[in-house]
């Protein structure tokens, strides 16, 4: 079982990078041409905390009337604002708007690798915190139609992971995916929790080595 003294250690190690988020990145069969020049910054926060016996993620699927990745599984996080004083104050202050979280008690661990998302030419800087206990959350509801509190020993579960073919921007796309409670998390979500994963299957190998 994933404990928190095996994320502290997996997030003291080196970051794997992009070769770790590549690994459940979506595949065109086909180059994409016109990719963006400039990349708008936005922080997502990978918030972790105790969920009955498991040491679970918090996930949301975003509202159907969203103009930008509607009803799809992501962090909370967005755009950098002009009063965040950090990529990681944007992360936090989405998550107080998203689900009402308390940025207070929060144990920061660390940053992910940044990932660059051509589709909507934004760059999202993955910041990793703790809480000790479960939060007390509040969805929005004119963003968040559901919460997903996913345990991170089933997302390390081999048989979570699977992979189907879709027509993305007009191009046949291998797209990777870890499949929780009916939902399929896959794109810049998806990257990023490979890059967490990795640190984690890491940590694992060297506490058992």
């Amino acid at each position: 079982m994933v404990t928190i003294q095996l994320v502290r250690r997996a997030m003291a190690q080196p970051l794997p990078g992009p070769a770790a988020q590549q690994l459940m990145a979506p595949r065109p069969h086909r180059a994409v041409q016109g990719l963006p020049v400039h990349y708008h910054d936005a922080g997502v926060l990978v918030l972790l905390y105790p969920h009955g016996e498991a040491l679970s993620v918090a996930l949301t699927r975003r509202c159907d009337h969203l103009t930008a990745h509607a009803g799809q599984i992501s962090f909370p996080g967005g755009l950098r604002e002009p009063g965040d004083a950090s990529l990681r104050d944007t992360a936090l202050r989405e998550a107080r708007e998203e689900l009402g979280l308390d940025r207070r008690g929060l144990e920061h661990l660390g940053p992910l690798t940044p990932l660059e998302i051509p589709v909507s030419a934004n760059r999202i800087h993955p910041w990793v915190a703790y809480a000790p206990a479960r939060p007390a959350l509040h969805p929005d509801p004119n963003e968040v139609a559901e919460l997903l509190e996913v345990p991170l020993d089933l997302l390390l579960d081999a048989a979570t992971a699977g992979t189907e073919t879709r027509i993305i921007r007009g191009y046949e796309t291998d797209v990777p995916y870890f499949l929780v409670y009916g939902h399929k998390v896959w794109g810049a979500t998806a990257a990023v929790l490979s890059e967490f994963l990795a640190l984690l299957r890491s940590s694992i190998v060297g506490r058992l080595s």
